[in-house]
């Protein structure tokens, strides 16, 4: 089996070890830096739309390959923050399950935007899914501990994209990111018909 075939591979086995509702259950105590950690990794919409980031960041080159794992965390912290405060926002559920149609749509396309519009649309996202755990931190146990977990698991998340996209540079790489990117946006399809559905 070539290397450059596996993130065709892996997606659809991840799409088959989770269900679209383990993201965000709201129910009962949250625990604190484990359950932070895990929260992302177990969420599969947390868990493709931040990977997308590090293949899209590693596909477009430097400087997004730094820059766009490096906003998501930030914006997502802003987003965790305007949640406590008691600001909402409008379809979080709707924008999480997007982002993975769209993040994936963009690898399957290799679009190449300007760093300031890649760090936009990523901006964007972040700010739902750090407001989707903003909204669950009141309920933990150790709220800073519950906070550290989640972003440190989101930069493991990020490597990992960072290190798929770096297929790129091997031959027929490109395709399979590409290959990825379009599986990453039929999951995103998936949940988002099933976020609808419920």
């Amino acid at each position: 089996m070539r290397t450059a075939a596996l993130p065709g591979i892996i997606l659809p086995l991840l799409l088959l070890a989770a269900s679209p509702a383990l993201a965000h259950t709201g129910v009962g105590v949250i625990g604190g830096f484990q359950s932070g950690f895990q929260h992302p990794i177990f969420g599969i919409d947390h868990l493709l739309a931040m990977v997308a980031v590090g293949i899209w960041g590693a596909q477009l080159g430097s400087p997004a390959i730094w820059a766009l794992p490096i906003a998501f965390p930030l914006i997502m912290t802003g987003g965790g923050l305007l949640a406590l405060a008691g600001v909402g926002l409008p379809m979080v559920e709707t924008t999480i399950a997007a982002s993975v149609v769209v993040l994936g749509a963009l690898i399957a396309i290799a679009a190449r935007l300007p760093i300031w519009l890649a760090v936009v649309v990523v901006a964007i996202f972040a700010l739902s899914h750090g407001h989707a755990h903003g909204t669950e931190l009141p309920a933990a146990a150790d709220p800073i501990a519950y906070s550290l977990g989640f972003v440190v698991a989101t930069g493991m998340l990020h490597a990992i994209g960072i290190v798929i996209g770096l297929l790129i540079r091997w031959p027929h790489g490109a395709l399979a990111l590409r290959v990825g990117g379009g599986a990453i946006c039929a999951a995103g399809l998936w949940l988002l018909s099933s976020h609808v559905i419920a």
